[in-house]
């Protein structure tokens, strides 16, 4: 590795050199990442955008060590990715990234505080307290009245809300999110968008989101464009979720955001 490389790796909290992808298409391979440089530093805020289909999510998956599939180096929060076995990156995706999708995934026979503390079953050595830090994260997000709620009685605003509680329920260094807006109505994502802002600025958390969504990418610091699995640019976008209109006419989505 050059020293430059090296030195990027060692200063940066996400630091991507070489990031190739394909996937077998009969005797042909599909190439979805083409070789990936990206360095992120720690409280960064950042939207990954590009057309369907460019290896945004990918490329998110690499970082979060949900795809351990790839060629190139891929170092987050101090460790090797692509060093780790299987038992490692699960360790490593429990501990030091949170994760947020467009889908809830939320267990809707369940209550709130149930859902968010579901990370303690899987986490090294126990949580102590799991149910008190599961409150703690829901406080988080402004949902600290509704724990003993079940999930299937929520509107969509609020289990996202409750899904980034539990994304933050081991107090996670990153925040990887996968088009966290795109199943919730205007008034609710803005919402959603200035609760990742307030994180990321109040409380120092990375926040690296893939968006097909305006809205959401005028929010970041910086912004980052992938086309045909490549790096189009690393614009910087001074972005406010205070200057996005004004959508309280719009229609909600069958419930209040527990505001």
């Amino acid at each position: 590795m050059k020293g430059n490389e090296r030195l990027a790796m060692s200063g940066s909290q996400i630091s991507l050199r070489g990031i190739k992808k394909s996937y077998p298409s009969g005797k042909l391979e599909t190439h979805v990442l083409r070789g990936i440089d990206l360095d992120i530093d720690a409280g960064d805020a950042v939207a990954i955008v590009g057309p369907s289909g460019s290896g945004k999510s990918t490329l998110l998956n690499i970082m979060g060590g949900l795809d351990s599939q790839y060629t190139g180096k891929a170092h987050v929060a101090g460790q090797d990715l692509d060093q780790l076995n299987d038992r490692q990156l699960s360790l490593f995706r429990n501990q030091k990234v949170g994760f947020v999708f467009q889908q809830f995934n939320l267990l809707e026979h369940l209550s709130c505080q149930e859902n968010v503390a579901i990370p303690a079953v899987f986490a090294a050595g126990g949580v102590a307290d799991p149910q008190g830090r599961a409150h703690a994260a829901l406080e988080r997000v402004g949902l600290g009245d509704m724990g003993p709620k079940l999930a299937a009685n929520l509107s969509g605003g609020q289990k996202q809300r409750v899904a980034i509680a539990r994304a933050l329920f081991c107090q996670p260094e990153i925040l990887l999110c996968d088009e966290p807006t795109g199943n919730l109505d205007s008034r609710s994502g803005r919402q959603i968008i200035e609760l990742f802002t307030e994180l990321n600025r109040n409380e120092g958390v990375t926040l690296v989101t893939v968006t097909h969504e305006t809205r959401v990418s005028e929010a970041a610091s910086r912004v980052v464009s992938i086309e045909d699995g490549l790096l189009q640019s690393g614009a910087v976008a001074h972005g406010d979720p205070d200057d996005a209109p004004d959508d309280d006419d719009d229609d909600d989505d069958g419930g209040d955001d527990g505001q």
